[in-house]
């Protein structure tokens, strides 16, 4: 018989149907009532096994944990909670579960031991419910942009260029560790390496994005980058995933429309095909809520964020902007930013950004022209010669979830700003070679899909939204 999945049947009217469904136990009440849960959905469904219908050692052997295959009749519920349930007529056992030693009981569990048994995390309500919302997430993203003509390019993972110009790099090398070969000056030899020059893995697939906006127009990359920076927090990941469009003939304003569109397109979707996983996770988030201070508590529920995205225009404000309405903000008088605001040309905290949503504006911010000193080589500089065309989209209870610019264009000027930062020039020469010929202006963003699923699931921590985490002495899985 075909297997149903658990989510199709309780949206299907019951008329005592034969069906068959198979998956793992959650609970199993008075030898009886089996709650049975297969991934669709974050909804169970109820089988019942008739009393006396199955021998003592197979319903010993139904335990949490437990995988079954069910078949049986489906019919309307009597009890509350379900709609429909399945009167068993045959129960096979597929895989056993030890009860005594299953670390899923039935209670709540906290995320920090969940991250110690990843392998098992995703059978939880909680991990099982963002991944949903994940999928959906990246799924939508191909969709927005195949929708408006994008091309999708496969950046490289395995690159010589690091793209930030921060230095935080996985090398890759097959070169002896103990023993590697050295040249006439007594350094590493990577001539004789694999790729015969140092290589690392990708900290951004912008800058191979760009060759191939400045052939096709509008392309998008979306794939692992990967930052060896030893930051041991709840907003950090050495490998993660970004989605980067880049377009041909786009200046910051177009760029900027763009990453809104984006956004709202994406959490539009959540909240019409995610409704079910978003209610569970909105109800968790507020029990976490109740738990914080009164004055750390978010003023809005998750829902009421998500919607609150969808309804409101994104507010555009320059940097400079930014900076007085920070310096004159009463957290900043009463010195009750952890980093005051105190000069033009600061780099903004996440509080900051937060303040400037959540408490002056109470709507997504986009802040744009920022100092050129704070940001990186490959931004258009402004006639001003102090300011880039950059532009950072800030969203409630996340701060930056997007960073982006014009990009530089003109030859010379990308040449100076280059050797100004003691940029290896000649390992940039490519990326130089498309400014000189048939330059185009050109734009465009990175969208950290991490904090997207972050923001969109309600979830504090970002190792919560990544099926393994990978942060510093953490590899196991």
């Amino acid at each position: 018989m075909k297997r149903f999945k658990i989510k199709e049947l309780l949206a299907t009217p019951p008329a005592g149907q034969s069906v068959k469904i198979q998956g793992w136990v959650r609970t199993f009440r008075n030898n009886q009532f089996i709650a049975l849960n297969d991934g669709s959905t974050i909804q169970n469904m109820q089988a019942v096994v008739a009393l006396a219908s199955i021998d003592d050692a197979t319903l010993k052997r139904i335990t949490t944990g437990a995988c079954l295959s069910i078949q049986g009749e489906l019919i309307a519920s009597l009890g509350k909670g379900q709609s429909v349930e399945v009167k068993v007529t045959e129960l096979e056992i597929l895989g056993d579960c030890d009860a005594e030693k299953f670390p899923l009981q039935p209670k709540k569990h906290s995320l920090e031991f969940l991250r110690e048994i990843a392998h098992l995390r995703s059978r939880t309500n909680t991990i099982s419910a963002v991944m949903r919302v994940r999928h959906a997430m990246a799924f939508a993203i191909h969709r927005f942009f195949n929708e408006r003509g994008f091309y999708y390019i496969h950046t490289p993972i395995i690159t010589g260029s690091d793209a930030e110009g921060a230095g935080d790099m996985f090398r890759v090398t097959t070169l002896d560790g103990k023993n590697p070969p050295l040249d006439e000056n007594g350094h590493v030899n990577h001539k004789e390496d694999f790729f015969g020059r140092e290589t690392n893995l990708t900290v951004s697939g912008q800058l191979e994005g760009e060759t191939y906006a400045l052939a096709l127009s509008e392309i998008y990359t979306f794939g692992p980058t990967f930052r060896a920076e030893n930051s041991n927090t709840a907003r950090h990941l050495a490998e993660f995933w970004m989605i980067e469009p880049e377009m041909a003939f786009y200046d910051i304003h177009d760029n900027m429309q763009l990453a809104t569109d984006l956004l709202q397109y994406l959490v539009r979707y959540a909240l019409d095909n995610c409704s079910d996983d978003l209610e569970f996770l909105n109800k968790r988030a507020q029990e976490e809520e109740a738990t914080k201070p009164q004055e750390q508590r978010s003023e809005l529920s998750l829902l009421e964020r998500l919607k609150f995205v969808v309804e409101n225009d994104f507010q555009k404000l320059s940097y400079t902007e930014a900076i007085d309405i920070l310096k004159n903000s009463t957290p900043n008088k009463k010195k009750k930013f952890q980093y005051l605001v105190e000069e033009w040309g600061v780099d903004l905290q996440s509080e900051h950004e937060r303040y400037l949503v959540e408490k002056h504006f109470k709507k997504p911010v986009i802040l744009y022209n920022y100092p050129k000193n704070i940001k990186a080589f490959y931004m258009r500089q402004n006639e001003d010669d102090k300011t880039v065309a950059a532009m950072d989209v800030l969203f409630p209870g996340i701060g930056e979830i997007i960073g982006g610019s014009q990009r530089e264009e003109r030859y010379d000027r990308l040449l100076k700003r280059i050797q100004e930062m003691n940029l290896p020039e000649k390992e940039l020469w490519w990326y130089l070679e498309l400014r000189k010929f048939g330059s185009a202006p050109h734009s465009g963003f990175g969208l950290g899909f991490e904090r997207l699923i972050l923001f969109v699931t309600g979830m504090t921590n970002i190792r919560d939204v990544i099926p393994f985490p990978r942060f510093p002495k953490s590899a196991e899985f």
